[in-house]
């Protein structure tokens, strides 16, 4: 680095080739020592650690003695090698120290609300409030550059693959992607918003149609919805891209040497290699019980519902001949887990919604299990040929309507895996689902409607939206999933005009509603639109899952808590009069209801 008068060198720069050498550091007191009048203190600063000694014959001992933890200081002495007994080899600076000669103190330190060293648990709230004092911790520091260091990877690998980053505009108008928008009001229109983007959809795609071929963005993108575990309230990253004259095998291309070679540089655990296995929707959910599946977890789901239609368990029997279907979880060596293991699990399936859990264990050459006695041998010859099982196994059921036995089953396969140890360790496993349903029956209206993305090429055009049932037309829509989470959906886009007149009629939108909310769009694609498709994988979830982190704000420098509130800004908050007057807008405090 280059020196100047507060340090000659970093924290993490001194070794033995600087032995002897008079040198200048400054950093933050992470922590101190007293040895027997020997006082010992580690100077932290963004690139780590370096010891400095102050001995009793330096005058200033008492007072660098007694300055608290977290001051500024800088210190300028003599660089000496550690005694053998004293070598740390933890630390890149463990071989030497620094023996201060003069100190400086740069900035004062007050009562701080948390220690930043030793690193102890403190509220959520406390720790967001003092976000400046938290990113000083060690993991969360390292959070912070582990992104920066993938943001400039992820940069270099969109170059190389000859993608062009451009920006699109951050207000802009509202655009159906499903969340609610952010709106600005706008001085000049009186009565008239901005939106916030909650995705760089139309414009992308407007910038292939513009001529460009390939497009990327780290792109910031704003969603008022509620925070999650893996979703951050308000702003969130993504690694926007968008391909012209593209398949979806050229997307997939992409993104499978994009995303491997990320996780593998950047990740603990190895990565998966391109190509990513890919699951169709339909066995996704069969399966797995999820469109986001963990294939770390050896278990899949059957389905055995004709084998209990016929069957003398009249519960099952009964609700399968009404329309529910049944599900078999079968897993692998778990029949000698005790009884009050399986009436814990049963408890917590009805947590999530299950009427009841029945099973079956393979055990000591026998079958077992509360719903034994209502079947015979030839159906329990079928479940066992049906799922596989062997001694040692258990199987699980779940019956329901499809969509509810499809995620009790899902839930069940990962909560099985959790509590036996199932999941497979160190790797990270992607897969793409493929084949999503471009329609769907609305349960409330009953009526057709998009399923996942309405701007997506039906797979067969315009002969599959004119001769098809349209609850059996497939997209072009993916989805890229790793270890059970989702990073990002996608598709190839629907450029041509006259097919997405005949999408949307299909779900109820006639030429004139379509012209008049995506104006834009469908103009530009009566002007000569070429093939295109894209997708955007998101940047917090990538820093989440190469960092370990249980949660996405460990891994935000400046992260909004559960409520959408930035509590160190102080943020949201209210505008001023003279603010609201010239934008035109009047501030109604709701009322509030007497109960």
């Amino acid at each position: 680095m280059i020196a100047n008068k507060y340090r000659t060198h970093t924290c993490c720069e001194l070794t033995k080739e600087h032995l002897g050498q008079t040198v200048s550091i400054s950093g933050w007191i992470h922590n101190k020592r007293d040895h027997g009048g020997v006082l010992f203190i580690d100077l932290r600063d963004h690139y780590g650690l370096t010891q400095a000694v102050i001995y009793p014959t330096n005058e200033h001992q008492y007072e660098i003695g007694h300055l608290p933890k977290e001051t500024v200081i800088k210190f300028t002495g003599e660089v000496v090698a550690r005694t053998d007994e004293n070598v740390n080899s933890n630390m890149v600076t463990g071989e030497i120290e620094v023996v201060v000669s003069t100190f400086e103190v740069l900035g004062s330190c007050g009562p701080l609300p948390f220690p930043v060293f030793p690193d102890k648990e403190a509220p959520e709230d406390l720790r967001l409030r003092y976000r400046y004092i938290d990113l000083r911790k060690e993991q969360v520091h390292k959070n912070i550059v582990l992104r920066s260091n993938v943001i400039k990877y992820l940069r270099e690998k969109m170059h190389g693959h000859g993608f062009q980053e451009i920006q699109t505009p951050i207000l802009t108008i509202s655009s159906p992607e499903g969340a609610r928008d952010y709106l600005v009001p706008s001085r000049i229109h009186p009565g008239k918003f901005y939106a916030l983007p909650q995705a760089p959809q139309q414009y992308k795609q407007l910038l292939m149609v513009s001529g460009f071929d390939r497009y990327f963005q780290i792109a910031p993108c704003f969603r008022d919805e509620d925070a999650r575990a893996d979703r951050s309230p308000g702003e969130f990253y993504q690694l926007d891209m968008e391909m012209a004259f593209a398949t979806q095998d050229d997307v997939f291309a992409v993104n499978e040497d994009v995303l491997s070679a990320t996780f593998e540089k950047f990740g603990a655990l190895t990565a998966d290699k391109p190509p990513f296995v890919r699951i169709p929707y339909r066995e996704a959910m069969l399966k797995y019980g999820s469109d986001k599946p963990d294939l770390r977890i050896p278990i899949e789901i059957r389905e055995v519902s004709e084998i209990f239609r016929t069957s003398g368990f009249t519960a099952f029997a009964t609700a399968v001949n009404a329309g529910s279907i049944v599900r078999a979880i079968p897993v692998p060596g778990c029949a000698d887990q005790t009884r009050s293991w399986f009436d814990k699990l049963t408890k917590q399936m009805g947590e999530f919604g299950a009427k009841g859990l029945a099973y079956l264990t393979w055990k000591d050459g026998e079958v077992k299990g509360p719903i034994l006695k209502f079947l015979d041998e030839e159906h329990i010859a079928k479940i066992a040929a049906a799922t596989g099982a062997k001694e040692g196994d258990v199987v699980f059921f779940i019956c329901d309507k499809e969509e509810a036995a499809a995620d009790l089953a899902g839930k069940l396969r990962v909560k099985v895996a959790q509590d036996l140890d199932l999941i497979e360790k160190g790797v990270y496993r992607f897969c793409w689902i493929v084949d999503f349903p471009m329609f769907e029956l609305d349960k409330e209206s009953n009526k057709i409607t998009f399923s996942h993305n309405p701007f997506s090429m039906p797979q067969g055009g315009m002969e599959a939206l004119e001769t098809m049932n349209p609850l059996d037309i497939l997209a072009y829509q993916y989805d890229i999933v790793v270890n059970g989470v989702e990073l990002s959906s996608g598709a190839i886009r629907n450029h041509r005009p006259e097919i997405m007149y005949k999408a949307f009629d299909i779900a109820g939108y006639d030429a004139e509603t379509v012209d008049e909310k995506f104006r834009g769009m469908i103009g530009a694609f009566k002007l000569g639109a070429p093939p295109h498709g894209g997708i955007a994988p998101g940047v917090d979830r990538m820093i989440m899952l190469l960092s370990d982190e249980d949660n996405i704000r460990e891994v935000i420098a400046f992260p909004m808590n559960q409520k959408a509130e930035e509590l160190m800004m102080n943020s949201p908050a209210e505008a001023t009069p003279v603010q609201l007057k010239e934008l035109s807008l009047k501030h109604v405090i709701p009322s509030i209801e007497k109960k």
